[in-house]
């Protein structure tokens, strides 16, 4: 009766069209009921929305088909879509009070309906309309009739929301959480009368839910859909005996049930990944524990795994097990695939200027060259001695700054050379947040116009009750009371300020937090706040950071990956692991050394070097490190080491690193 193919919806957003529904296909047959299960903002309201035509102001449909009884709706005009709607297809809203009429009632909306697609009116319009608020469960229909919707509660709003559905006796039902505002009794009421009219009159049905118990009772097929796509379809048993998906059993698990009482349910870390920032790989991969390197770098096609059931996923059980040195190779080339932002030869040379005529007589050479990569959720720390260019580096990430040459691309935007609109809705992707947050906070403003004030510039909430709103959530977040939005800066302590600086740069919603020794002012205590926050805004946000920092201890707790930096160049990168624990640069294994311990024993033996860190604006020739290096040779002296790797994921760019004279050093 109705098949759904290839169809995509999305919404235009400042000369931007965002795919919120991609490419779902699915059918529904004469008395079926077919359920789209899924967490809220993976498309299915709005793809009931498209098969009626009924989007937002900013929805569009990108592409597809729905076809209906033959008949092409897509192709339409409006006019004779509205003969569709109400008579042939109906639709139960999600939110009965914001889709009643307040200024109609009840018997009028009823009414509407059954004149327009029965010619109904007078006393048998009447008598139907109070047939269908019994059916329903209304009691008292006579005097129902009269009232308004103000007048009913959110229970009885949902039932005659119901009423108007079923008035133009549909040959198809669209659901969308029909039952979700009803007690336990009305629910099962109103799903046997549901589940009658499919016997009755062979009604079709698109049940939108995610309540698996009403799903089991209505459904003879279930699709699983998740960030605008389906990712698992099969008939009611194999979905109920053995779900396929990794999603799919995540929601199984997640379920409050009896014997799980006293236990910790399972949580489905991170979010739907937004619209702006897609995957290009499967799209559940960054929340998936069965994730392997392919699910990062390649989008899953469908598979059967039974009759009727298919599943769209790369993971097979312990058919997908790869060797190690497989794992580590696709883990590889799945984050280059998958990076948030891709940093390729930055330079950010300063000019030096002498004389009247301000003649440019050399450069200062801040940023050499670095390149780095960050993927979403992950967090990179980029580490070294005071001057060598990590704060130069995140300056000109976000374009304050701007670069000599290189690349910065932000989920494959290029950033270099980009202004006006392009940089602004950029900024609102990448936040930073500065070492000092007494200076990089306004003293004039109270902290909830400073929180604000991103939001209002970046146009993410417009009006003031939305913001105000917003940033009580926000103060809460980081752990400050709402209250903390009538006071200033000034009256807070400093790890107080730093949260407030993190909220700031959180208000505007980015993908990545570059953050600028955000604890180096703050004592052991309020710094293990800070890391704690930061740490769970990660997991329950899924932003990426760039972590700048001389503090090894605060990499070791919260970095993924390092990069070690020296006069303007990345001279060992890899991850926290490798490096931390296996550093093969001169560079690294003495800044390594110079770490204080906590502790009385153990330790091993402080590597000293010799002068001072040169000049970036008369680098010295070969290897920058070598007037310093203990290993320095004849060939450091004379060219720069090129980058060598020592591991799928472990780089280093020396000449004596890949040696045996540089062996692991111990924790």
């Amino acid at each position: 009766m109705l098949e759904v193919q290839d169809l995509r919806l999305g919404f235009t957003a400042k000369r931007e069209t965002l795919a919120a529904v991609d490419g779902i296909s699915f059918t529904i047959a004469r008395g079926e009921t077919f359920a789209l299960l899924g967490e809220s903002g993976c498309g299915k309201s709005l793809t009931a929305q498209g098969i009626l035509r009924l989007l937002p102001s900013a929805g569009r449909v990108l592409g597809g088909s729905v076809r209906f009884a033959g008949e092409e709706l897509l192709a339409l005009p409006e006019a004779a879509m509205r003969a569709w709607r109400g008579g042939r297809m109906a639709m139960i809203f999600q939110e009965p009070a914001t889709s009643l009429n307040p200024v109609l009632t009840v018997g009028r909306q009823i009414g509407e309906v059954l004149e327009c697609h029965r010619a109904l009116t007078g006393e048998p319009a009447r008598q139907r309309m109070l047939e269908l608020l019994r059916q329903v469960g209304i009691a008292d229909a006579e005097r129902r009739l009269g009232e308004y919707p103000f007048q009913l509660s959110g229970g009885m709003k949902q039932r005659v929301m119901i009423a108007i559905a079923l008035a133009g006796e549909p040959e198809l039902l669209i659901a969308d959480e029909p039952t979700t505002a009803l007690d336990v009794t009305v629910q099962a009421q109103i799903l046997d009368l549901l589940a009658g009219l499919q016997a009755e009159r062979g009604m079709g049905m698109l049940l939108i839910s995610h309540d698996l118990g009403v799903v089991a009772r209505m459904a003879r097929r279930i699709g699983v859909m998740y960030a605008g796509e389906l990712v698992e379809v099969a008939g009611r048993e194999h979905f109920f005996a053995a779900p396929r998906h990794p999603y799919t059993q995540a929601l199984f698990a997640a379920l409050p049930e009896v014997s799980r009482r006293g236990r910790h349910l399972t949580a489905l870390p991170g979010q739907v990944p937004p619209l702006a920032a897609m995957p290009a790989g499967c799209r559940f991969a960054e929340r998936c524990p069965q994730a392997m390197a392919i699910c990062r770098a390649q989008a899953p096609d469908w598979r059967s795994v039974a009759d009727g059931h298919r599943v769209r996923c790369h993971w097979q059980g312990a058919a997908a097990e790869a060797t190690a040195a497989e794992a580590a190779a696709m883990e590889a080339t799945a984050k280059r695939a998958a990076d948030l932002l891709e940093v390729t030869d930055l330079k950010i040379h300063f000019p030096i200027r002498k004389g009247i005529l301000q003649r440019t007589v050399g450069h200062v050479r801040a940023v050499d060259g670095v390149s780095l990569a960050i993927a979403p959720g992950r967090t990179l720390a980029l580490v070294g001695e005071s001057g060598c260019g990590k704060t130069t580096v995140g300056k000109a990430l976000l374009q304050l700054i701007q670069p000599t040459a290189g690349s910065v691309l932000l989920a494959g935007d290029e950033l270099v050379g980009a202004s006006g609109r392009r940089l602004h809705a950029a900024r609102r992707r990448m936040q930073m947040v500065f070492q000092d947050p007494f200076a990089s906070l306004n003293p004039r403003l109270r902290v909830g116009e400073i929180i604000a004030e991103g939001m209002a510039a970046l146009g993410l909430e417009t009006a003031a009750a939305a913001r105000h709103a917003a940033v009580a959530a926000l103060l809460h977040q980081v752990g400050l009371p709402a209250e903390a939005a009538g006071r200033f800066p000034h009256e807070f302590s400093g790890g107080q300020r730093q949260r407030i600086a993190i909220a700031r740069a959180l208000a505007v919603q980015p993908q990545l937090l570059i953050c600028d020794e955000p604890t180096s002012a703050l004592d052991v205590s309020v710094q293990a706040q800070i890391l704690n926050l930061l740490r769970a805004l990660q997991d329950e946000l899924g932003v990426a950071y760039l972590f700048i920092t001389h503090n090894f201890a605060v990499v070791e707790y919260l970095a993924h990956e390092i990069a070690v930096m020296y006069l303007g160049r990345i001279v060992e990168q890899g991850s926290a692991e490798e490096v931390l624990r296996a550093p093969r640069h001169p560079y690294t294994r003495a800044l390594l050394s110079a770490v204080p311990a906590p502790r009385l024993e153990g330790g091993g033996e402080r590597i000293r070097l010799a002068g001072e860190t040169p000049s970036p604006a008369k680098p010295p020739t070969g290897c920058h490190f070598h007037p310093r290096c203990p290993q320095a040779t004849a060939a450091c002296r004379q060219s720069y080491p090129e980058v060598r790797q020592v591991s799928a994921t472990h780089r280093v760019a020396c000449y004596a690193g890949l040696g045996d004279s540089l062996s692991p050093i111990s924790s």
